[in-house]
């Protein structure tokens, strides 16, 4: 076991499976997700690149991006292991806000952290059950559409009592994770937890701060619009984040700061793949 504590994080990988083999398959979903995670950030950047050059009609939003994909011969198969990658990834945020397998600790940033890893978890599991009914959809050759769906979402929070503050407290958390994630853009240190060596640890630090800078400039017009929505009680004023990247390309020089937007999107999806395939990971908490 001392030879699995200095190997590279894939190549431990694979000598767990024959050691422990259940730890190992939980790792093995986790990597998984993050690299469904880059797979989906990487998509929505490049289809917001191609909007901000008139190559596309309109910048989309996860599922949206994600349905392209069903017009390639594998596209359906790329879409399952997207989706199974994101329940991997919601389960390892499970692990990592309820079982502390990152051993943040019990202090108020540690359960901040924790709390925000959890709700991550959540979005992501939705996100997945999203893409499963995307399959059914492209099967049942129906189209989807994010705007649609998200205005559709709003709509029946509304009619929920007190509904204009649910809707408004959607808003003040996707607000808050646009801020969170410019806030780690600028002061984080994201390559110190990845295990390889300096110069690509750099590399891999700078997509970071890329990438969440530009997923913050993102998804802050995306929370303001859903707090607006709320405050109004009007659905029509919600946008998911495809919608919000159009406000925003209909700005002055709005065109150029999606095309930014997009490639520090791709710069975050990369991380993520660079995270699952570097990121020191175990389990072995669990176990005792």
């Amino acid at each position: 076991m001392a030879t699995l504590a200095h190997a590279k994080p894939l190549d431990r990988l694979r000598r767990r499976f024959e050691h422990t083999p259940w730890q190992a398959l939980g790792e093995a979903a986790a990597r998984l997700g993050y690299a469904a995670r880059g797979a989906v950030y990487v998509s929505i950047g490049l289809i917001a690149l191609l909007a901000a050059l008139d190559l596309t009609p309109r910048a989309e939003g996860a599922v949206g991006a994600l349905e392209a994909w069903g017009e390639w011969r594998v596209g359906v198969l790329l879409l399952w292991l997207v989706g199974l990658g994101l329940y991997g990834f919601a389960g390892w945020r499970a692990l990592q806000a309820v079982f502390d397998v990152d051993r943040r600790g019990r202090s108020a940033k540690a359960l901040l952290t924790r709390a925000g890893q959890a709700v991550s978890g959540a979005v992501y599991a939705g996100l997945a059950i999203s893409v499963f009914g995307l399959l059914d959809a492209l099967e049942d050759l129906h189209e989807t559409d994010d705007q649609a769906a998200t205005r559709a979402a709003v709509a029946q929070a509304l009619e929920m009592p007190f509904g204009n503050l649910i809707v408004m407290a959607a808003g003040l958390f996707v607000l808050g994770a646009g801020l969170g994630s410019a806030f780690r853009a600028v002061f984080d240190h994201f390559g110190r937890d990845l295990d390889c060596d300096r110069p690509v640890r750099a590399w891999a630090g700078t997509l970071a701060r890329i990438g969440y800078a530009a997923r913050g400039v993102a998804l802050i017009p995306a929370g303001g619009l859903l707090v607006r929505a709320g405050l109004h009680a009007r659905a029509s004023e919600a946008r998911g984040l495809g919608g919000a990247l159009e406000v925003m390309a209909a700005q002055p020089f709005g065109e150029a700061m999606l095309a930014l937007i997009g490639l520090g999107l791709v710069a975050f999806g990369l991380f993520a793949f660079a995270e699952g395939a570097l990121r020191p990971m175990t389990l072995r908490k669990l176990a005792g």
